[in-house]
């Protein structure tokens, strides 16, 4: 994230989360509405203040009548929402049904990403970039308890939580890396911070669906002895010119500065799922968002494909189909729906389609 908006960034404080051995969070007090059945928002709308690229606070409003949870805010000066606790509504009980689980699923889990939280903490990275702090802030003890922020995507882990999404935490991973193969489904919020052992479990996971953009953006070491995490790549360190920490290709930092997710999509890279927007509060008010999530495949890429196959000259199918590949282009050429028949029937795979497209947009062929 830039370093210019550090001091916008919303806390979204909970009561305490405890870690467990394991590293994994204990998020069920979020999940039971007699937490706050006794208590009502009473604000027409909600305002949170969110990162923002042009260099001061954007504002997220979102109508309370739009809420799908239980909201409890709290308020600064400004009437500007400065922490939450998030609740299941029993009056969205048949909405629950459909975009979560009725028990704590055993197929798809969530990430908490814990390093990002330390990351952001008081003295930490952030002190360093801003040349308030010296090297040693670039190592920071990793928290025994969850105060979790706009930044490590703390709604979003209320929310998941609430609908019976299993999960588990950077700790977890960087421990035993085996434990992603027990998920058909992995959901990685921003976890911006992340060991190499962690970014190759993750990017080696054939069912890896990223929520938030600027993901696996930074690589840091791990001193379970000291429990620490060390700044070792990424984010302009050591080098002024590194971005990604790992060289990845497929990083989407790009879309951290859409917040508001008004047009957000998912769109498919190599065997990932990625969103184009920042969606921390739009996960509290956008049924089909959650629904997509949940869906089976949340790009809907073959659906997509075969819409363009039957209006191929239609512009907005052009897009929507170029959308799920992350480009843009005004026209296709129609041999290109030899490839789409040979996907939607197996014959080809969805990254060799996915290569294809990436082609012609490189070599300016879709334009």
């Amino acid at each position: 994230m830039d370093l210019k908006f550090l001091s916008i960034y919303i806390i979204i404080l909970a009561s305490l989360l405890i870690l467990g051995n394991s590293g994994s969070v204990n998020f069920s007090s979020y999940g039971d509405s007699t937490n706050v059945s006794k208590q009502e928002v009473t604000a027409k709308v909600l305002q949170f203040v969110t990162n923002s690229k042009e260099g001061s606070g954007h504002i997220v409003t979102i109508p309370t009548d739009d809420l799908i949870f239980k909201i409890l805010p709290k308020y600064d000066e400004n009437g500007r929402v400065i922490s939450i606790s998030l609740a299941k509504d029993t009056r969205f009980d048949y909405l629950y049904r459909q975009v979560g689980f009725t028990e704590k699923s055993q197929t798809t889990a969530f990430v908490y990403p814990i390093f990002t939280q330390a990351a952001y903490s008081k003295n930490s990275f952030y002190e360093y970039y801003t040349k308030k702090c010296d090297s040693r802030c670039l190592t920071v003890n990793i928290p025994n308890d969850f105060k979790g922020t706009y930044s490590s995507s703390i709604v979003g882990s209320f929310v998941l939580s609430a609908l019976n999404y299993a999960y588990i935490t950077d700790v977890d991973i960087d421990k035993n890396p085996d434990i992603l193969k027990q998920y058909k489904r992995v959901i990685i919020l921003h976890s911006e911070y992340v060991t190499k052992k962690e970014f190759d479990a993750i990017t080696n996971h054939p069912g890896v669906v990223f929520l938030y953009p600027n993901a696996l953006y930074a690589e840091v070491k791990t001193d379970y002895d000291k429990n620490t995490i060390t700044l070792i790549k990424g984010h302009a360190y050591p080098d002024a010119n590194i971005t990604n920490g790992f060289g990845w290709s497929q990083d989407n930092s790009r879309y951290e500065y859409n917040v508001e997710c008004s047009d957000w999509n998912f769109y498919k890279k190599k065997n990932y799922s990625m969103l184009n927007c920042y969606p921390e509060y739009m996960l509290i008010h956008d049924p089909q968002l959650l629904k997509t999530l949940n869906s089976k495949d949340p790009t809907a890429l073959l659906e997509d494909v075969s819409n363009w196959l039957r209006y191929n000259k239609d512009p907005k199918m052009i897009d929507i189909m170029l959308d799920d590949f992350d480009v843009t282009g005004e026209n296709i050429p129609s041999w290109v729906s030899n490839p789409a028949i040979w996907l939607i029937n197996g014959e080809i795979t969805r990254d060799d389609f996915n290569n294809l497209i990436d082609y012609l947009y490189q070599n300016k062929i879709i334009q």
